[in-house]
């Protein structure tokens, strides 16, 4: 019974110590802002430029179709005159078809669901991974208890520009690209050496 006494208030002055050398740390916050590192990295400026590139295209497909519709109506309201009233139903219903086939494909490219927000996370996603990487390592090296995003939704009201680690997250960012285009250039001269070889 003495030991579990003795164990028990040992176990209660440690959590005790250790809450309050924590306390008197303070807590440590750190913040970040994800649009401007992104619009710093080149690969996310890349990936924008391929996603606007394809958007453009679904506009211009959206747009022919548009037109088309448009050339079917005008061409039904020129040919009325000489159409049966079952052809002029048979061509409304045509016509009203091809408007739905339209709305449908909006819906598909530019919906909430739709390719738009699709290709953009296949595209962003993993640039967002690698900067939560980078600030859960910096966060682990300076011992900092929260990072927050100031482009996210939260609400931050004041934030003094020493708290603000986005230059670190850009500069190791860069630091990766650059050992990453190294190696690339590297693995160039290897197999362009062993092809001058043979």
């Amino acid at each position: 019974m003495k030991y579990k006494l003795h164990l028990a208030s040992f176990v209660s002055l440690a959590i005790l110590y250790c809450s309050l050398a924590f306390g008197q740390r303070g807590t440590r916050v750190g913040y970040i802002d994800m649009s401007y590192i992104l619009e710093t990295v080149d690969e996310y400026n890349k990936a924008n430029t391929l996603l606007d590139k394809t958007i453009e295209n679904w506009k211009k497909e959206i747009e022919l179709k548009k037109l088309q519709l448009q050339q079917y109506e005008d061409q039904l309201n020129a040919e009325r005159i000489i159409l049966t009233p079952e052809l002029i139903n048979d061509r409304e219903l045509e016509i009203q078809d091809f408007a739905s086939d339209i709305i449908r494909l909006q819906e598909k490219r530019f919906g909430p669901n739709g390719d738009m927000i699709i290709q953009r996370s296949k595209l962003i996603q993993p640039l967002q991974d690698q900067v939560m990487t980078i600030v859960k390592q910096v966060a682990e090296e300076k011992k900092y208890d929260f990072i927050f995003d100031r482009s996210s939704t939260a609400t931050m009201l004041y934030s003094a520009k020493n708290y603000d680690i986005s230059e670190l997250v850009i500069k190791r960012i860069n630091r990766q690209q650059k050992i990453q285009n190294r190696k690339e250039q590297i693995e160039a001269l290897k197999s362009k050496t062993s092809r001058l070889n043979n």
